[in-house]
């Protein structure tokens, strides 16, 4: 690392039923999204030494619930900031009542938050404005995608240069069609407004690659139209050779504390 202060990621959760990102810099400790019970969050941390109490912050990326869930209880109980703009937060209703600290980003424009630069992209999903994050911290750049229907252009040149990516890997085309939802749910996910499919993953991951990308973490995999080694065997397909670590993050268990 040659002497360079470490950023530090671990992906709590990610799925259909709550996703939450922990992520450390020197000086300040966050959570991207908050989609688990603030004791499940509280709980999942302290596994990793550290607890709620620590969290400085909570961006949020969308309204939907399995990002949301435990954000109202985190900004109230414990008084963490909660940054989102303002078209989701006019849809958050009364799940976020009595929080006293809600700042509004624009989506768009970069904001500093201690020693990072954070840098909300608007992303195609099923939302008011969702979002994904850049997160710059001198010449490191980290880049969080969990719900886009597909890679717009814009996505792919904001999302350039990361060394390290959180990237949807949401389903399996085949099980999707073949699984149990009703026609109209299979329609969302498969539209450009829904999730992204291993192979779209993949593709899109051939175009972010680049010699100094270190790390890989496919997310929000469907329990029900998704296996892991499915998401695995797609990305490892584009990654081969590349050299980059690949991490796949999962429902019921936080994964290993990634240092970039």
């Amino acid at each position: 690392m040659g002497g360079r202060l470490i950023l530090k990621l671990c992906v709590l959760a990610s799925g259909s039923s709550g996703n939450a990102i922990y992520l450390e810099s020197p000086h300040i400790k966050l959570l991207i999204d908050a989609g688990l019970s603030g004791r499940e969050l509280n709980e999942r941390l302290r596994g990793l030494g550290l607890g709620l109490a620590k969290i400085g912050a909570v961006l949020i990326s969308h309204e939907h619930s399995d990002h949301l869930q435990g954000a109202g209880a985190l900004g109230r109980r414990y008084r963490i900031p909660l940054y989102l703009n303002a078209g989701t937060h006019r849809q958050t209703g009364e799940k976020l009542k009595g929080v006293k600290e809600i700042r509004h980003f624009t989506t768009g424009q970069a904001f500093p938050l201690e020693d990072l630069w954070i840098e909300p992209f608007s992303v195609p999903h099923d939302a008011a404005d969702p979002v994904g994050f850049n997160f710059y911290q001198g010449d490191r750049k980290l880049s969080v995608a969990l719900d886009l229907g597909y890679p717009t252009r814009l996505i792919r040149e904001r999302m350039k240069g990361a060394q390290l990516i959180v990237l949807e890997s949401n389903h399996d085309v085949e099980m999707l069609m073949k699984g149990p939802y009703p026609w109209p749910l299979k329609q969302r996910i498969l539209g450009k407004m829904g999730h992204l499919s291993n192979r779209d993953s993949s593709s899109f991951l051939a175009d972010l690659l680049h010699a100094e990308l270190s790390h890989v973490v496919l997310a929000h995999l469907s329990q029900t139209n998704n296996r892991p080694e499915l998401a695995r065997d797609s990305a490892l397909a584009t990654l081969q050779g590349q050299g980059a670590a690949l991490h796949v993050a999962r429902q019921d268990t936080p994964t290993e504390m990634i240092a970039f």
